[in-house]
């Protein structure tokens, strides 16, 4: 018989041995990777990248000239590309690193150190994947801009551009919104990108195209768009890679992805009804092009509220989108004369503000209860923050294009010469023709005589044909 003072020692010594384990499994049990969750990242990271390239690509390259088609996919891949390696250098450290002070992510993660796949803090998905998904949002976003100097900027100016802009603009917006900032922290709402991605985007490629300058023939003889088909094949895409953006901006799978799923769904269709019923209306005539655009400016209007408003005010949200990127594109555009080729403000920027706005005044606790009421939930405060998060994109996005554009020209000429205009960038500065049907005797109506860019490239393409 053990004395009593050694087996109370024991009998505690047995307890604290039962407990352990069970602590160690409760410690595990929160930080660990869930799987259901990791599967739905991993595949909005891929609907993302689907809808960037080839979506993106296609979406912007149907809208050109057929002599610029290639020119224009290769700023998407070359975003793509070079983007994502800035990403992994800096870019995700001035994103999404503690910063302490609320306006610079720091240095913490630079090279992806401490990247890996451990779980990130409060999520149930790998710190890797979760750099990486963001890393997607990045370089699309990037690639938008790319739309509102189609057709005239010189490749190296727009590489150049890419790993300037990510650095100085995106990464600080990411930062203050997403990563911990100060915008953060004043109660600003923007679940997958409203003023981070389209505002963003769409500001800076109206600064963009006034800087770089308007097309030689612009307004009175740019080309109609070229490949409606890709058009349409590229806007589907987007439609298609949308629910990665939104649902997947969840970060985790569930009942919140399945609610921004659903409001997704039904803003794009309603911007794309909305938009071709208004075509009827004034124009008689409903097109698949002004579809496709309804579309997508439900989309965009859609993305800062996904995971905050109802289905019935995601319908409401995108229908307006419809209405006012109707407005953009035709009155505004028209008032001001400005050059964005392929209306990237008038979709991304201006759908953007109305979708930032529209989230303060729609937005729910029923929805999701870390968000908050807005305005029709009685919280008029809400559309206040929203607009100071509006305002904060389009300051940023304003000087910050401006500056690096005038930086580079101090070194180099933005826009290519106007031979290279009048042949197309595709031969002119890539060397390559998209559909290899080019005859120098083209009746194709030329700005001016064949150039010895289309001389020496199409003998080129030909030659390199025939060793395929």
């Amino acid at each position: 018989m053990l004395p009593k003072p050694t087996l109370k020692i024991l009998s505690l010594c047995f307890i604290l041995l039962l407990s352990f384990p069970f602590s160690v499994f409760a410690a595990e049990a929160e930080t660990a990777i869930d799987t259901g969750d990791t599967t739905w990242i991993l595949v909005s990271a891929t609907l993302v990248l689907f809808m960037f390239v080839p979506g993106l690509a296609l979406f912007y390259g149907g809208l050109v000239s057929q002599r610029n088609i290639l020119a224009t996919m290769m700023h998407c891949l070359s975003a793509l590309s070079v983007v994502s390696i800035v990403w992994v250098l800096w870019g995700y450290s001035f994103a999404f690193g503690p910063g302490d002070n609320g306006v610079f992510g720091g240095f913490s993660y630079l090279g992806f150190h401490d990247v890996g796949q451990s779980p990130k803090e409060g999520l149930t998905i790998p710190h890797l994947l979760f750099a990486l998904y963001q890393g997607l949002f990045a370089a699309i976003t990037t690639a938008l801009i790319s739309g509102g100097v189609a057709e005239r900027i010189r490749f190296p100016v727009w590489l150049l551009f890419s790993i300037a802009w990510v650095t100085l603009v995106y990464a600080p917006m990411a930062h203050w919104t997403w990563g911990g900032g100060w915008l953060s922290k004043l109660g600003g709402l923007d679940f997958a990108g409203g003023t981070v991605v389209h505002i963003l985007s769409g500001v800076s490629a109206l600064v963009a195209a006034i800087v770089v300058g308007k097309r030689r023939t612009f307004p009175n003889q740019t080309h109609p768009p070229h490949n409606l088909v890709f058009f349409f094949i590229g806007g589907m895409c987007l439609f298609f890679g949308w629910f990665g953006f939104n649902a997947g901006s969840a970060l985790a799978s569930g009942a919140l992805a399945s609610q921004a799923f659903a409001t997704t769904l039904m803003a794009g269709c309603a911007g794309g009804i909305f938009w071709i019923f208004l075509e009827w209306r004034l124009r008689n005539k409903p097109t698949l092009v002004g579809g496709v655009t309804g579309v997508i400016g439900g989309l965009v209007a859609i993305t800062p509220a996904a995971g905050y408003v109802t289905v019935l005010s995601s319908i409401v949200i995108g229908g307006v989108a419809s209405l006012v990127c109707y407005w953009s594109l035709n009155a505004l555009k028209a008032k001001f004369q400005y050059d964005d080729s392929l209306d990237v403000f008038g979709l991304h920027g201006v759908g953007g503000i109305w979708g930032a706005m529209a989230t303060g005044i729609f937005s729910t606790k029923e929805v999701n209860a870390a968000g908050a009421d807005g305005l029709l939930a009685g919280n008029p405060m809400q559309v206040l923050i929203q607009l100071e998060d509006v305002l904060v994109a389009v300051t940023l996005a304003f000087a910050g294009t401006y500056v690096i554009l005038k930086a580079i020209s101090l070194f180099t000429p933005l826009r290519v010469s106007d031979d290279q205009e009048s042949t197309g960038l595709d031969l002119s500065l890539h060397g390559e023709n998209a559909y290899n049907t080019f005859e120098l005797n083209s009746s194709e109506p030329h700005d001016t005589p064949l150039s010895v860019y289309e001389k020496d490239s199409y003998n080129a393409n030909q030659t390199s044909l025939k060793g395929v």
